[in-house]
Parts: structure tokens; C-alpha cells; sequence
């Protein structure tokens, strides 16, 4: 599998992470995309032995989009404090059922069920439980489902997917928090399309765009992204 690559300098490397592709090894033994990335790394560059890469922030298995990898300890370590302190800007699109406001900020408490890794919204205060903060904006509305950009204050597993449904408008095609599903087998309408940063080493701002498919319910929204897969830096 060709990893389809964004931007690679000797710091980074970006990508558009592939849908149903886990981000590293897991128990369901399907290919990873880190280890894929890895390959090409090694074949390229024909280097001997292991390739670093770290893995500086994740995507759901079922979602795709726009991801950030390290190539240097230094890089990862840079990109993550980055991370910690809130200093990287992400966007992501999703498709959700039913119409929702113009704009709005979500406010939950989340916790993850370690065995069946699931997260559920629970009561501010519950022992193990996180703030989870994220802002929307309605960008279109077409036959009983809305478009929505988003933006997050926080970085909790399933954070849109979860806070999404617990405000009655599910993500469209959600396997796990949607009950409305009208279609097994239905692909997630979530998409990472942007993230932006100051670079680890370089210092400058950097920016990576990624458009989702030209396929249902996304081609309900013509015009919006400029088209199927297109990527800018």
C-alpha cells in the first residue's frame, strides 16, 4: 500500500491516513498505518534496521484525513509539548443528522470503558472523567443532515463522535454512537481537513489541508471542499 504523503522534510512527515486503518499495530493484526509509513521510510531511504516514527497525536481506525507524523525524537518531543499545551490548530468536518444551530460550543464530561473502548457522557465530577470542549459551525444543510466544521479545545478519544450524539445529532454512519443508522455497513462522515503549527525545528508556521471524498453524504455538499482528495501546503 502507497501511503498518500502530504509534506516530508526531515522532521516531519504528513499524510492523509486511509479510512478502517488503524494508526498503529493493534489486536486486529490488519496493516497499521505507522508501519506502512515506516516501510516507505526504509525503502526510500533504503535504511538498515528500524525507522523511527513517532506518533505524535491519533485518528479514530474508521476516520481519515490529515495526520502529523515525527521522524526525530527531537521533532516528537517538540510536537507533542505542542500538543500538550493546546498550540496546534486542528479542524475537522463532519456530516450529522438532522439540522442543527448556526453555532455552538459543546461542553461534556467523558469516560473511556477501558475493555469495551467505548466513551460515555457522565456527570461533571465522576471519579476518572475529562472535560471535553469542542466549537462548531453549521457550513450547509442538505436533505435532513448538516455539515458542520469543527474545532477542539480538548483531544479526548471519540470526543466529536461522542459529544455529537449526546447533542442528538449524531456523526452520519457512526457504527458505534449512532443509533440512527439505516444502512449497516455505513462509512463515517467524520474527516480531519486541517491542521496548522509552528514547526518543531524550523519555526515557521506550517499548514496541511485535506479534502474527504467525493462519495456519499460527503458529494451532498458540492463546492465546499474544491473536489475529491485535494490537499494543500
Amino acid at each position: 500500500m502507497h501511503p498518500d504523503i502530504l509534506y516530508e522534510d526531515n522532521h516531519l512527515l504528513v499524510v492523509n491516513k486511509p479510512v478502517n486503518m488503524p494508526v498503529q499495530a493493534d489486536v486486529s493484526g490488519d496493516k497499521d498505518l505507522q508501519t506502512v509509513l515506516k516501510e516507505y521510510l526504509a525503502k526510500k531511504y533504503d535504511k538498515p534496521g528500524e525507522v523511527f516514527l513517532g506518533i505524535v497525536h491519533r485518528l479514530d481506525r474508521p476516520v481519515g484525513g490529515v495526520m502529523v507524523f515525527a521522524r526525530t525524537s527531537k521533532a516528537a518531543s517538540r510536537l507533542s509539548e505542542l500538543f500538550r499545551r493546546n498550540e496546534i490548530d486542528k479542524e475537522y468536518h463532519a456530516v450529522v443528522c438532522g439540522t442543527v444551530r448556526q453555532q455552538e460550543t459543546l461542553r461534556h464530561w467523558l469516560m473511556k470503558n477501558g475493555q469495551t473502548n467505548m466513551v460515555s457522557s457522565v456527570t461533571k465530577g465522576t471519579s476518572g472523567a475529562k472535560e471535553a470542549v469542542l466549537h462548531y459551525n453549521r457550513v450547509g444543510i442538505s436533505d435532513g443532515v448538516s455539515l458542520i466544521r469543527i474545532r477542539l479545545e480538548t483531544g479526548r478519544p471519540h470526543q466529536i463522535r461522542v459529544q455529537c450524539a449526546e447533542s442528538g445529532f449524531p456523526v452520519w454512519g457512526d457504527q458505534r454512537y449512532n443509533a440512527k443508522i439505516a444502512v449497516t455497513g455505513q462509512q463515517i462522515a467524520l474527516w480531519a481537513t486541517r491542521i496548522a503549527f509552528i514547526h518543531p525545528v524550523k519555526k515557521t508556521k506550517v499548514e496541511f489541508i485535506s479534502a474527504p471524498p467525493s462519495v456519499r453524504p460527503w458529494m451532498s455538499f458540492p463546492g465546499l471542499f474544491g473536489g475529491d482528495a485535494d490537499t494543500d501546503i
